[in-house]
């Protein structure tokens, strides 16, 4: 999956996995993504995979919540 994509699917996951609305779920990802937590998955597009996802999104909601 493309980075968008990527970061796409942690927001659903978080809001899913983690009960959080929509907006809470994009202002953590995108906290995270200014922290440059997802530096390496926009320079290495073969990390952007759905078991990645669902680690970054746990490791998101516990570093951002």
């Amino acid at each position: 999956m493309t980075y968008e994509q990527y970061l796409d699917e942690v927001t659903t996951l978080l809001t899913e996995k983690y009960a959080m609305d929509d907006n809470s779920a994009i202002r953590i990802v995108m906290r995270a993504q200014a922290d440059d937590f997802f530096s390496g998955h926009d320079d290495d597009p073969s990390i952007c995979t759905l078991d990645q996802a669902h680690k970054d999104a746990k490791s998101v909601f516990k570093k951002y919540r």
